[in-house]
């Protein structure tokens, strides 16, 4: 083996469509180079097997769709032929010359334009941010227009949430680390902002987003979402065209970590005087404890007041997870 794939691993523009891979056989590279994108199952993401099962006795599973053969007893590698099917959608979509072909609204054709051939002045946009924000634009107003030719996209997308997340729509993004995902929650805010404020009767948009951080350190890095921080990336990172940038303003955004969802004591009651008021009843019946803990539906008020009343939520993690959370 020569030292040709180690001197040049990288084959690809972080700007341009990777056309390009090196051939890896048995985890080596074998130096030859294939004039293709590299499949998405060519990417391995393991997944723990389970430590407990119930029973004495332990059952095989049926390891689906693992054609390369890479699953063991110990680990399971789950292949996505599904991201390989959308991607090849997404890529004749993007190449559709004619803007009429595209089947998205003007605002929308106006932002896919400015992200592919604007000259941005400062940080220009990596592919991969591009396709993502894509694929999910191509999945809300293109796909649904397509008919039964893609509809089983959709219908393993509800599959799958109904499975996980009953009543709550989820689509992940997956990007790898150092790809700018809050650039990509800033594109994505951009686009659905500016169509629900200039096509308010519209359901597909909302202008309401709850971003959810794992910490205050990476809360605080995200306030570049908020249009009116000093630097914004709308217009620090020129992520929208001039005229749009004032419907931006209209979005309502709250950055939350997720301890902010801990229900909390809204009275501080000691125990000695908790004892008291409860009386010998509340050991018996439970109900009868006194109630200091906040519901819900005031945690949700206290953690995010400005986006009370919103018939749609868009939700977004640090991790490339985009949920619609209806109102």
């Amino acid at each position: 083996m020569t030292e040709q794939f180690f001197e040049r691993p990288i084959l690809n523009s972080p700007y341009a469509y990777p056309a390009r891979h090196w051939e890896i056989v048995d985890k080596q590279p074998t130096n030859r180079v294939i004039d293709q994108r590299r499949r998405a199952d060519e990417y391995f993401s393991p997944v723990p097997a389970p430590k407990k099962q119930r029973g004495s006795r332990r059952q095989g599973s049926l390891k689906l769709g693992d054609a390369s053969g890479h699953s063991t007893k110990e680990q399971e590698y789950n292949p996505t032929p599904i991201i390989n099917e959308i991607r090849t959608y997404v890529d004749q979509w993007r190449n559709l010359p004619n803007p009429d072909q595209w089947l998205v609204t003007p605002e929308t054709a106006r932002l896919l334009k400015h992200w592919r051939h604007h000259q941005f002045q400062g940080v220009k946009p990596f592919f991969c941010q591009i396709e993502a924000v894509e694929t999910a634009i191509w999945l809300t107003e293109v796909a649904p227009k397509r008919g039964p030719q893609v509809a089983k996209f959709w219908a393993h997308i509800e599959g799958a949430n109904a499975k996980a997340n009953p009543e709550l729509l989820r689509l992940a993004l997956k990007l790898a680390t150092g790809a700018g995902k809050t650039t990509v929650m800033a594109m994505l805010i951009a686009w659905q902002t500016i169509n629900a404020v200039r096509r308010p009767n519209s359901k597909q948009f909302s202008r309401g987003f709850l971003v959810v951080a794992p910490g205050i350190t990476i809360k605080d890095r995200l306030r570049v979402l908020l249009p009116n921080d000093p630097e914004s990336y709308y217009r620090h990172r020129e992520l929208a065209p001039a005229d749009m940038l004032a419907d931006i303003d209209h979005a309502k955004i709250v950055i939350t970590n997720y301890h902010a969802f801990k229900l909390r004591e809204r009275i501080d009651v000691a125990k000695g005087t908790r004892e008291a008021i409860e009386g010998w009843r509340a050991k018996k019946d439970p109900s009868k404890k006194l109630q200091t803990l906040e519901t819900e539906g005031q945690m949700l008020q206290r953690v995010m007041p400005e986006l009370m009343g919103m018939k749609n939520i868009v939700i977004s993690t640090t991790r490339p997870t985009i949920a619609i959370a209806p109102g």
